[in-house]
């Protein structure tokens, strides 16, 4: 790989921590046992839920304007940098939340989103000018395959930490000041390996500057939309990508919170987790390979259908009679979850990539993530208020279902370009 593929490989490994302790594991469970104690666990989990959903609004409202003027030279490395520091910094300002302070921690947590997520789209659009196109499928499965195995680290100390701070015999409840002590790991490890992005990757392909490049970027903004059906297979494959990366977005987002909610411990959920980071790593890469002989499109396929079995089995899983049975199963999903997280994901992103055009990467990749914020508003969105109205979360687990339905039907009318 050259110093530029290595390099932006590395920031895969930065955020990824992020993406494990913050999102997925530690912060959620943070918030239900701390900052929301005492509160019911459905209107907690819903919460959580519409935090999520009212961070990735935001972002999706300014994605395709950040994309559209980051096109032109030098910006794109601009706009990523301050939406990574702004991630880093509200990560560490998680460490100030206080027992029973629910809404200060979701709105301390609704900004490190938005940074983190603001940072990736911009990261994500470097991927056409740091590879060839018949390397995306490798460089981008690369990506999230050493990222999920490089979070592990992070991750390992954050575990350490709690473990250590929980009296004998404890395995209810998040000790407070490891989880605080967890999020400054994130904070730093982030901003260590993102270092060799913000040195070594430069924007390849760019648009000539222009005199009013904010008012220019406005206009050709109007103009794609004015040009969709130039554009066909690009739209369709966006469309198709809200619906099932929505179910997966949601999985990875709610996940620890339903496990708390159907009884299972922080230790369970922890490794559990850290299982998946691990069992992550050589499927990612895997999907890169397979994609190379059966196409993107073949393993997108097998991805979506592995989290529909994933999605109705955890309908089922709170009728168990106990919760040991609840917490082997729930192993089960991890592994399913793993086998399929990194290849979706990786190979949405290089097939994107592969449809539109290089000098335009940040403006499509601008569409690509408000697609995607877009779909992860709704679909912790439906499940909060599907379980909130229910009153269990099982339901509105159910309802993601039908996303992953309506996004393979989608996928099957995209076609790469000769």
């Amino acid at each position: 790989m050259t110093k530029q593929e290595k390099s932006w490989i590395l920031y895969d490994v930065a955020n990824s921590a992020f993406v494990l302790i913050v999102i997925t594991t530690i912060m959620p469970i943070f918030f239900k046992d701390v900052a929301a104690r005492g509160m019911e666990n459905a209107v907690s989990t819903a919460n959580w839920g519409f935090a999520n959903s009212f961070a990735s609004l935001i972002l999706a409202v300014l994605a395709p304007m950040l994309g559209t003027f980051a096109d032109y030279k030098h910006f794109k490395k601009r706009f990523l940098t301050g939406f990574l520091l702004t991630g880093i910094i509200s990560t560490l300002l998680l460490t100030t939340v206080k027992e029973g302070h629910w809404l200060q921690c979701l709105m301390i947590f609704v900004v490190a989103r938005i940074g983190f997520a603001g940072a990736n789209l911009f990261y994500d659009s470097f991927l056409t000018d740091v590879t060839e196109k018949e390397r995306m499928n490798l460089i981008s499965s690369s990506g999230y395959a050493y990222g999920y195995i490089g979070s592990v680290i992070p991750f390992l100390m954050v575990i350490a930490l709690i473990f250590f701070g929980m009296s004998p015999g404890e395995s209810a409840a998040i000790p407070v000041h490891s989880a605080k002590a967890g999020f400054a790991v994130v904070a730093l490890w982030w901003f260590f390996f993102s270092v060799p992005l913000l040195k070594n990757v430069e924007q390849k392909y760019y648009l000539a500057p222009a005199e009013h490049p904010i008012q220019d970027s406005f206009a050709r903004l109007v103009t794609t939309f004015r040009e969709i059906r130039t554009y066909r297979h690009v739209f369709l494959f966006l469309i198709a990508y809200f619906f099932y990366i929505d179910g997966v977005d949601t999985i990875i987002t709610m996940a620890a919170a339903y496990g708390r909610d159907i009884g299972l411990s922080v230790t369970t959920l922890m490794l559990a987790i850290l299982m998946i980071q691990i069992v992550a790593f050589p499927f990612a890469l895997l999907y890169g390979k397979l994609a190379d002989r059966f196409s993107e499109k073949t393993m997108l396929y097998v991805g979506i259908c592995v989290y529909a079995v994933i999605t109705f089995i955890s309908f089922l899983l709170p009728d168990l009679p106990t919760t040991e049975m609840k917490a082997i199963v729930f192993w089960i999903l991890a592994f399913l979850v793993a086998s399929s997280m990194g290849g979706i994901q990786a190979l949405s992103r290089s097939f994107f990539a592969k449809l539109i055009p290089a000098e335009q990467s940040a403006k499509f990749f601008g569409f690509y993530n408000i697609f995607g914020k877009f779909a992860t508003i709704t679909g912790p969105f439906l499940m909060g208020v599907i379980g909130s109205l229910a009153g269990h979360s099982r339901y509105g687990v159910l309802s993601i279902l039908i996303l992953f339905v309506a996004g393979g039907v989608l996928l099957s009318k995209v076609k790469l370009p000769e």
